[in-house]
């Protein structure tokens, strides 16, 4: 049988199709054609050794904003995406109703990875820092439904952000129109949490099973945990229930205090998400590799956290074909070396934790093409990130 690509003699970590171990992994086209060992090389267009690498499904990002160049906070999806294994991306409300079309055109058709977007209530989007939802008249319901509606190939669900900067003086009412929104496209509503006003539990009384709640291991006034580092117990039953717990890292929203009781309670996250934007792609987060480490260091297993920023994020996102390596699937793959050393990783207020093993990407194939890596855009000049966190240096 002919091969366009076989990724020969790596590690195969696949907790989606529950494939592990020695494999090679053929490549037909944008499919992937077989998963096993010692396959043939005779009839091959090019064979990748990844000896001694570990071979992913390529990763899903479900936080992202990659809404370059018409945002405050979009970063270039591909050429981050050759440099980190992220094949695709789902940016979180960057583009409202007003740009999404913009978005559909230059980032979303464009790009070698994957971009699916969730369409924000505010139909100005993310082209601010923050404030979108101070003006109620941006929270058109019937607009953001009649565009999500003729888009439902790349718009998979609705985002709010519910905090005390975005909704100023419009309270709880922004979230009530997001809920109504997805209601009415029967998609996934998530909700990004943070600083109160409003509170946490009158947010949740909100949300559904299926919707995502992301930054949930935030350290903010908004966090999940009592003050004794115990699971709320409201939010704990939504989650029981089937809400889905999304890490959304950024630059201000993950704990390790917050991280460390979840996981002391048996709660890991359901995804771990970048929150990937021009700010937090300069540190602690950089980038979503870098994020799983952080995970790896609080104790958890190479299949599980590469089961939460693959599979289980692709279920979460309604794309179950994504985030695995099945025959017939498409040839989504990721190449890392596994880095063992003494690092220092750190969360949104810069507290430390120690690692020994740092995730780096070799090779990213988005579609059956080994995606190249180029030269990124420099950053915006508006990006600075906060003062305590300038420290910081270069990624671990």
């Amino acid at each position: 049988m002919h091969f366009d690509l076989l990724i020969k003699g790596g590690e195969v970590v696949d907790p989606g199709a529950n494939q592990h171990g020695r494999l090679d992994v053929a490549i037909v086209g944008d499919r992937i054609a077989v998963v096993g060992r010692d396959l043939p090389t005779d009839d091959v267009g090019e064979v990748v050794d990844a000896t001694g690498l570990v071979v992913t499904p390529g990763l899903v990002d479900m936080h992202t904003h990659v809404y370059w160049g018409c945002t405050y906070w979009g970063v270039e999806a591909d050429p981050i995406a050759a440099r980190t294994g992220v094949t695709t991306w789902l940016d979180v409300g960057s583009s409202g109703a007003y740009n999404f079309p913009g978005f559909r055109r230059w980032i979303a058709e464009p790009s070698q990875s994957r971009v699916y977007a969730l369409i924000n209530i505010s139909s100005i989007g993310l082209t601010g820092p923050t404030y979108e939802l101070t003006n109620l008249e941006y929270a058109d319901v019937d607009l953001a439904e009649q565009i999500a509606n003729a888009n439902r190939d790349v718009v998979l669900g609705v985002k709010a952000r519910i905090d005390r900067n975005t909704v100023r003086g419009t309270g709880i009412e922004p979230l009530k129109r997001a809920r109504e929104l997805a209601d009415r496209l029967q998609l996934p509503l998530m909700v990004h949490i943070g600083a109160a006003p409003p509170e946490l539990r009158e947010i949740v009384a909100h949300m559904k099973p299926g919707d995502i709640l992301t930054h949930c291991f935030t350290g903010a006034q908004n966090r999940v945990i009592d003050p004794e580092r115990r699971l709320l117990p409201y939010v704990k039953e939504l989650w029981e229930r089937g809400l889905v717990m999304d890490i959304g890292h950024g630059t201000g929203s993950f704990s390790f205090d917050t991280a460390e009781a979840m996981m002391a309670a048996g709660l890991p996250p359901d995804v771990i998400s970048s929150d990937i934007h021009q700010m937090s792609i300069q540190g602690p987060m950089f980038d979503l590799p870098n994020t799983l480490a952080k995970f790896l260091a609080l104790g958890m297993s190479l299949s599980d956290v590469i089961e939460r920023a693959t599979v289980r994020a692709a279920r979460a996102m309604n794309r179950p074909e994504l985030g695995t390596l099945k025959v017939g699937g498409p040839a989504d793959v990721a190449l890392f070396a596994l880095r063992e050393g003494t690092f220092t990783y750190h969360d949104a207020q810069m507290k430390t934790r120690p690692g020994k093993v740092q995730l780096d990407n070799r090779l990213t194939i988005a579609r059956g093409k080994k995606l190249p890596r180029v030269e990124e855009r420099p950053l915006m000049p508006w990006c600075a990130i906060p003062e305590h966190q300038r420290s910081i240096g270069a990624r671990p």
